[in-house]
């Protein structure tokens, strides 16, 4: 299954537009049409965790666009935090950290009398909350990508020019990637992260590579990782 990967507007978001309360801003509803059914009653489990990677790569890409839309604004773009409310990059990828935050999804936090997040459950759904879960859980660490950045930079302009016609190994390229992406580690102790190595491996793979987009992809990763 090929990833369609979601850029956001967000970026242009400053440290103080940040600071707004999430009751600023109005939930948005989250597709998750491609997600396979999980029930009527709330699990206490990420159920997308162990479904195979066509599930679990589809929970991220539907993860990722719920959280640009309704997260970013406080828990920082990429879930990188800047300090105003919890890193959930460190929320551990198990039973424990699943039931902490989905009973802060489903019921929301208010502190001295301050809704300091809304409660999201029932606005956005079960599967809508598993996705963004997904997304989070799979980032990748602070400083992951910096014994890498360089090769990475030098594979990103060797797609780039791929992308217009120039010469290159695709094959060998992909797995090159494939390999960087094993190293990369998560924040929250899940086994594979969501790395721009791992969405540039699968962006040239198949039968229709898109060299153009694994190279932005590469772009975006590391200038973000800077």
């Amino acid at each position: 299954m090929r990833l369609v990967f979601f850029n956001t507007a967000l970026a242009a978001l400053t440290a103080g537009g940040m600071a707004f309360a999430h009751g600023d801003v109005a939930p948005q509803p989250v597709n998750t049409d491609a997600l396979p059914d999980v029930g009527e009653e709330w699990l206490i489990e990420n159920p997308y965790r162990d479904q195979g990677e066509d599930v679990w790569q589809a929970a991220i890409e539907i993860g990722d666009s719920g959280y640009n839309q309704n997260c970013a604004r406080c828990h920082g773009l990429g879930v990188v935090s800047g300090g105003l409310a919890p890193d959930l990059r460190y929320l551990e990828a198990e039973e424990y950290g699943d039931e902490w935050y989905m009973e802060r999804f489903r019921e929301g936090y208010t502190q001295n009398g301050i809704t300091k997040m809304p409660a999201f459950g029932e606005l956005l759904g079960q599967k809508a909350a598993w996705a963004i879960r997904t997304y989070i859980e799979t980032r990748p660490d602070d400083g992951a990508l910096d014994d890498h950045s360089d090769r990475l930079k030098e594979i990103r302009d060797l797609l780039a020019s791929m992308a217009d016609g120039g010469e290159g190994d695709a094959a060998a390229l992909q797995s090159e990637l494939n390999e960087i992406a094993s190293t990369i580690e998560t924040g929250s102790g899940a086994p594979v992260a969501d790395s721009v190595a791992f969405r540039a491996a699968v962006l040239i793979s198949g039968d229709s590579p898109d060299f153009a987009e694994a190279a932005e992809q590469l772009t975006i990763g590391l200038s973000a990782a800077q």
